[in-house]
């Protein structure tokens, strides 16, 4: 790259990408392999080339959700709850890849083609979640791989009636096509390593001289987005200023901080920013509205010691992750004949805090309608915003009313004879409206505080990811998703990057 570097300076870039996580890390290798000269910005560390062996073991055991390299993303007291919410996520290349389950899902057809935006239909998107798993190195479990609790779950799951695929014991989730389902969940796991995108589209880049990786880096704001004249990245590097020019600027800084760089570089609500002293440049009011997630919630039992003991003795022999099946259900407001919940048993050998001895199955509703908002509490880019997702606060009633059948359906798997006999008998949770509300959780899968439309006054980008008012300045994350898929997040970021590269690179039909 022809990239010149200074302490403080660094200019010549074709484009900077700022956060390599699911769909940055995506947009710089797709661009970097196909001749563009690009910086990439990463607020956490670079451990280097995974065959360097520098990175830590606990990001790359894929048996438990890694907790280090977390931004510390919380709520703060919340009326009602007895603790507050953390909203974990990934402060290291590789982003929420790095730390995830590492469970590989893509939704359904019908999410995407709902969006009825040009170049985002599914016939469009089919070739690239093909690319995105073979990348990702997606394979699903085994049956001879599935921990003492999960195998014992595949047999509840066809007690139950649930539709389960008895030869090969498989979830269909990578089928964008399929209905309802429990099955041996498919993982982004290669010989136990949770493969992550700066292994999967990085590394084979590094080598190349058209990648620079900066890493440490935390971006304030940027400049020059419209118009004329470089785009600029302001940041701080090491406690020190660092200023970043290039023609264009991918933001994929994630749900919370894509919208949170645009609010301090002026583009967002114009009187909100005026109020916490941010000239505004931009009024774009759409920017951090949008914010929404799978809302959880979840019935438990105590293990048996005999269970116990089981956890304990595989995860010695190996390999046995608390997650392994999953399944894909309806509640009864699913009138489009779609399911709109995933239904997954969670069980640790390590006695976690989430666990604390006891088997989960938790509910999720994958189709909410609530709505949320992130804004910032001011310019410094080390505070971060406010982050509100507005759990269960749709007018209609919708979201609590899906976790309250899945609770139903989560009591009754419990009660299947393959897990009583290795659970403690405990009679079922309270499935109120107020005790779904004051337990609710959440599936660690925002998105939408940068969401694509064709009219800026409902969108905060165009369909090819250019910020309305600021063309050069491409987002390319899940704030990106108009309304959430039905399936856990990490797979679709990253066809985000891969859809992002294509527009960058000229070619609109792939």
């Amino acid at each position: 790259m022809s990239a010149q570097r200074d302490d403080s300076r660094i200019d010549g870039a074709e484009v900077v990408v700022i956060g390599g996580g699911s769909g940055g890390a995506v947009v710089a290798g797709r661009l970097a392999e196909a001749g563009v000269s690009v910086v990439l910005v990463e607020a956490g560390p670079d451990y280097g080339h995974i065959d360097e062996g520098r990175w830590p073991a606990e990001i790359l055991g894929a048996d438990l959700i890694a907790t280090t390299h977390d931004w510390g993303y919380t709520s703060g007291p919340v009326p009602g709850r007895d603790e507050p919410w953390t909203w974990e996520r990934a402060r290291i290349l590789g982003g929420c890849s790095a730390h995830n389950g590492a469970i590989a899902a893509v939704g359904h057809h019908s999410d995407y083609d709902a969006w009825n935006l040009p170049g985002w239909d599914t016939a469009t998107l089919r070739p690239l979640f093909a690319s995105a798993l073979e990348r990702m190195r997606v394979r699903t479990y085994t049956r001879a791989e599935a921990g003492p609790f999960h195998d014992r779950c595949l047999d509840a799951a066809v007690s139950a009636g649930w539709p389960v695929n008895t030869t090969t014991f498989a979830s269909d989730l990578c089928d964008l096509d399929a209905g309802d389902n429990f099955g041996l969940e498919p993982v982004n796991v290669f010989e136990g390593i949770r493969w992550n995108t700066a292994f999967a589209y990085l590394d084979p880049v590094r080598s190349t001289g058209r990648l620079q990786i900066v890493d440490h880096t935390l971006v304030d704001r940027v400049t020059g987005g419209a118009g004329d004249g470089p785009v600029i990245i302001h940041a701080i590097r090491h406690g020190q200023p660092l200023t970043i020019t290039a023609d264009r600027a991918v933001l994929a800084a994630g749900v919370y901080g894509t919208p949170a760089i645009l609010q301090r570089s002026g583009i967002g609500p114009a009187d909100a920013l005026r109020a916490l002293g941010i000239t505004p440049v931009v009024d774009l009011s759409t920017v951090g509205a949008n914010l929404h997630d799978h809302p959880m919630i979840n019935a438990s039992r105590a293990l048996a010691p005999e269970l116990q003991r089981w956890l304990t003795e595989a995860a010695a022999a190996g390999f046995v992750p608390e997650e392994q099946t999953l399944g894909k259900a309806r509640s009864s407001l699913a009138t489009d004949g779609i399911y709109d919940m995933h239904v997954f048993p969670v069980c640790s050998s390590t006695q976690t805090q989430l666990t604390r001895g006891r088997a989960l199955v938790e509910v999720a509703c994958v189709t909410p309608r609530s709505r949320g908002t992130v804004l910032v509490t001011g310019p410094d880019p080390e505070a971060h915003p406010r982050i509100d997702h507005g759990y269960l606060s749709d007018p209609e009633g919708h979201d609590w009313q899906v976790l309250r059948d899945g609770l139903e359906q989560a009591e009754e798997f419990l009660s299947q004879p393959a897990l009583r006999a290795i659970l403690i008998d405990e009679p079922p949770g309270d499935r109120s409206e107020a005790a779904i509300r004051r337990g609710v959780l959440h599936y660690y899968h925002p998105v939408g505080t940068a969401a694509m439309g064709l009219d800026p006054a409902t969108s905060v980008c165009d369909p090819t990811g250019r910020v309305h008012g600021a063309e050069r300045l491409v987002v390319a994350d899940a704030a990106l998703f108009p309304t959430i898929p039905r399936a856990n997040t990490n797979i679709p970021a990253v066809v985000v990057g891969e859809r992002i590269a294509q527009f960058l690179l000229g070619d609109p039909q792939g």
